[in-house]
């Protein structure tokens, strides 16, 4: 039986990597006929040691697998300028400086078993340069978008947003129509990048290529953005539109084999605790705070009473310390029955424990799947990226989460610190088990759930998409 090839080029980053990985393992399971491809760009470091850990866990495939990983060689890094300027545009411009190596990786990397004939290259957002490949050697491009419908809607928004205005966004403009969106979107919770020209330049440009693929997948659930993906589906100038999601590493770790003792020590008290009781704090693998935010922090969670995990990382520059250094005195003490302070936490698997009762997050799309695929309600504390404008989403226009704030940004000289007794009246409000946002976000996991099963919504997205490639 002759095979197919599909060429997937995911964006330097540990969180679109994994996705992308899941997505072809599921296109892999549709026809025995595909075999993947997938060429991996490793960023500079220090981004590249995660990079690194999760292609040796993965790329340790059976012979005659039909998915194989390709490391590239290292193409010339843009200026140190222009990370310091914006780095998003640092990525999209180191991507770009790819072209010629996928290319020739394409050209020469044989498969040891088959010659199949390449019928499409699967890019990233951040990889519209590719597109540039693909025509070159008059190969279909497809983009899959690891974030959600709302955020490619205002991506698309920028062409808009230039041609009246002409310039970046300031944080003072007036509220903003983006049709992806059920509301009006205050322009203060736009992404950071919205805000700094190279970045506004970078993703504009990849709103406007992202036009010229032959479909786009989307790391979303239909009936969880309904009005978001409705919206693309009724722009006659975009491509077809698939929704796929949610795909994420949604197995957790312990599947893997790759539990460590703290991994397991903190699943053994949360097995301790009663279902549905504990605040579970964290926010991804570069969200950190001060010890002035992290103290609030703390006497917020000791007034509130409840249970809770709280995963607390530090700044990269930081010195190491203790946490009772940086906790206020005694707090550790006194929580000690109720709650546990770790550094990295099993995200995943702790979601999936049926004692997390409601997650306190900065909103990244990752994150924010994996907390409704499990049920479990988010308290939205974004820190940046895209997380602001999907906090905004979550908590107007999808009613999945509870609004500590959409403004806090991690990198400001004067970051806005939180205050206990708003952070205390949040959690109270996202525990109370009378709360009927606690029961639509449980039932929206079951519909995301069901998505991907045989006649879900996602899994009938995915055939489309099959037999559209098959068929071209």
């Amino acid at each position: 039986m002759s095979k197919l090839e599909l060429v997937f080029v995911p964006a330097p980053a540990v969180g679109h990597l994994v996705s992308a990985c899941q997505f072809a393992e599921n296109l892999l399971n549709r026809d025995e006929r595909l075999c993947i491809t997938i060429l991996i760009i490793r960023p500079p470091p220090p981004w590249d040691a995660s990079i690194d850990a999760y292609i040796k866990r993965s790329s340790s495939a059976p012979e005659g697998s039909r998915i194989r990983y390709i490391t590239l060689p290292q193409a010339e890094l843009p200026s140190s300028e222009e990370l310091a300027k914006s780095i998003e545009n640092y990525f999209s411009l180191l991507i770009a400086n790819y072209r010629p190596l996928v290319k020739e990786a394409i050209i020469s990397n044989k498969w040891p078993n088959w010659n199949p004939k390449i019928i499409g290259i699967v890019i990233d957002m951040f990889c519209s340069s590719m597109i540039d490949v693909a025509n070159e050697l008059d190969i279909p491009s497809y983009l899959f978008f690891t974030s959600g419908a709302g955020f490619l809607g205002f991506l698309f928004y920028l062409s808009v947003w230039h041609d009246q205005v002409g310039r970046e966004f300031n944080r003072s403009d007036a509220d903003l129509k983006i049709t992806s969106y059920a509301h009006p979107v205050p322009s203060k919770v736009l992404p950071t990048f919205a805000f700094v020209k190279e970045g506004y330049s970078s993703f504009r440009e990849h709103g406007v290529r992202i036009k010229e693929t032959k479909g786009i997948l989307i790391n979303t659930v239909s009936e969880f953005e309904s009005h978001a993906v409705n919206s693309l589906a009724s722009e006659p100038e975009l491509p077809p539109v698939y929704t796929v999601g949610f795909l994420n590493n949604l197995e957790g770790l312990k599947s893997k084999g790759n539990s460590k003792p703290e991994d397991e020590e903190i699943m053994k008290w949360l097995d301790q605790q009663p279902p549905s009781s504990v605040l579970f704090l964290c926010f991804g693998s570069a969200g950190s705070f001060e010890p002035p935010q992290l103290i609030e922090m703390a006497i917020a969670l000791e007034r509130s009473g409840v249970r809770f995990l709280w995963s607390i990382r530090r700044p990269v520059d930081a010195e190491p310390t203790k946490f009772e250094d940086i906790l206020p005195e005694g707090f550790l003490e006194r929580t000690n029955n109720r709650g546990m302070v770790c550094g990295w936490a099993p995200q995943v698997d702790i979601l999936a424990h049926e004692a997390t009762g409601a997650f306190v997050s900065h909103c990244g799309w990752n994150s924010t799947i994996e907390s409704v695929w499990h049920g479990v309600p988010i308290v939205t504390w974004p820190l940046y990226a895209e997380q602001h404008i999907n906090a905004f989403q979550l908590v107007r226009d999808l009613e999945m989460a509870v609004e500590l704030t959409l403004v806090c940004r991690m990198h400001e000289s004067e970051r806005e610190i939180v205050k206990a007794e708003e952070m205390e009246k949040a959690i109270r409000c996202i525990m109370d088990s009378e709360n009927p946002l606690r029961k639509r976000v449980k039932d929206m996991g079951e519909i995301c759930r069901n998505a991907l099963m045989e006649g879900g919504s996602s899994s009938i997205s995915i055939g489309r998409f099959v037999e559209t490639i098959l068929d071209s």
